[in-house]
């Protein structure tokens, strides 16, 4: 009971720093997705178009409460001034028409970039390139009054997209190469992962409300596999609503893209069409192993334990994309993270996706030869690699921000995973992660 108290006084006392997303966002979220799950589920509806009201049933409830309660428009951190008086027209005319420039210039860029990738016109991609394709006159459109209406508030107007305008009409200044470069990096990333996540939602919801088809309730494994489907789901949701929201008036835009090769190099090797985990890539551990289910098979109490790690597992990898809000994207910073599953670890959702992984395909069990075993074990574990590979090619970046500095800090003082890990490296006499001055004062560390 001391012990209780003393660690209960010592969080008191060094309070976690505040999240940049209130706990209310996603929540909001969920409970605008659960209500269209259950309206879906009764009705059957598993088309496209049911799937994309699914992100827009968790998108508009986070919009709203971000706006109406947490009043996200007047953070500082958005560049926008609502109080003083707007500049005229006549004065934002030039470089709203430059920014145009750069943002349309930019959409043909990537429309390129669709174009030359094979990949994107077959199988799930085909349905987010039709999608994207019927957008284009509503974006065009709209585009030029966002535009106006947010450059007229901008403190600072001369954002990437105008310095991408500029070097597009050949009125570049070298000064503003860093701020180009990162204009390209922050919608590089935008443009990869937006059309991903479009790919895989209709094809998430569609397991979900069919459920029933290849499972049942009777089953523990039955109800195990419908869970994960639900999360999954939520994951994806809730990921694909992060990367379409990406602006300013929401606080939901990217103050910085990983500069870094390899953090780039960490991530896309997770994700088709250069993902190395998938069938026939190098990092492929499946051949040989079989699923949980098939090693438990006809023992209801440990497939009963085991789904419900799993289950578990599942549900702390989505909470771990839901507390973001609006702000979910890989290799950028939108804002420091802190509650939920990230105040017991800075890298919630690949320790849980790993664990997952690990529990589920049950690499030292072997439906094959020995040297399957010994192949899915090693690659496993390479495969766990590179995901602690990500997390510090992600670190590196988001050191540059005292925010994340203090949130680090405070982890290896009261996080229990990382405390978990300082005790370990200390039995090992590893030196603990240090977190100097310069990373503090917002400098990137090498």
């Amino acid at each position: 009971m001391q012990a209780s108290q003393t660690v209960n006084d010592s969080v008191s006392s060094d309070p976690r720093p505040r999240s940049a997303v209130s706990a209310g966002v996603g929540l909001a979220g969920m409970v605008g997705m659960l209500i269209w799950v259950v309206m879906a589920h009764v009705q059957q509806l598993d088309g496209p178009l049911a799937a994309a009201m699914a992100v827009a049933a968790c998108g508009v409830p986070m919009v709203l409460w971000s706006v109406l309660v947490d009043k996200v428009h007047r953070h500082p951190t958005t560049g926008i001034d609502w109080t003083g008086p707007a500049r005229p027209w006549g004065e934002v005319r030039a470089t709203s028409a430059v920014k145009l420039i750069g943002l349309w210039g930019t959409w043909i860029v990537i429309g390129f970039f669709y174009a030359l990738g094979r990949w994107y016109w077959e199988g799930a991609y085909l349905a987010a390139m039709q999608l994207l394709i019927a957008a284009i006159p509503a974006l065009l459109l709209l585009s030029i009054p966002y535009v106006v209406l947010v450059d007229r508030r901008m403190r600072e107007p001369r954002d990437g997209l105008w310095v991408f305008g500029n070097w597009l009409m050949r009125r570049h200044d070298r000064a503003d190469d860093e701020r180009l470069y990162d204009h390209v990096r922050a919608w590089g990333m935008k443009a990869f992962f937006t059309a991903f996540m479009i790919s895989i939602v209709p094809g998430n919801w569609v397991e979900m409300i069919r459920w029933h088809e290849s499972n049942s309730l009777n089953s523990p494994v039955g109800i195990v596999r419908w869970l994960i489907a639900m999360m999954f789901l939520f994951d994806v949701a809730f990921a694909t609503v992060g990367y379409l929201l990406t602006c300013k008036p929401l606080d939901a835009h990217i103050r910085s893209a990983n500069p870094y090769a390899a953090g780039w190099t960490a991530a896309l090797i997770c994700y088709p069409p250069f993902v190395l985990m998938g069938d026939g890539g190098p990092l492929n551990y499946h051949p040989g192993t079989a699923e949980w289910s098939y090693w438990l098979e006809g023992q209801p109490v440990a497939l009963g334990f085991i789904g419900a790690m799993l289950v578990v597992l599942t549900a702390i990898y989505a909470w771990a994309t839901i507390v973001f809000g609006l702000r979910f994207s890989n290799l950028t910073h939108r804002g420091i993270i802190t509650h939920g599953p990230y105040a017991w670890t800075k890298h919630p959702a690949y320790v849980s996706k790993n664990l997952f992984w690990w529990l589920a395909t049950m690499p030292l069990l072997t439906t094959g030869a020995a040297i399957d075993l010994i192949r899915a074990t090693g690659l496993l574990l390479l495969v766990s690699g590179v995901y602690y590979w990500r997390a510090r090619t992600e670190e590196r970046h988001l050191l540059a921000d005292p925010d994340y500095v203090a949130y680090a800090r405070w982890m290896e003082r009261h996080g229990p995973i990382p405390l978990l890990c300082g005790w370990l490296r200390a039995r090992c006499g590893m030196r603990p992660p240090a977190y100097g001055d310069q990373a503090e004062a917002g400098v990137k560390t090498p």
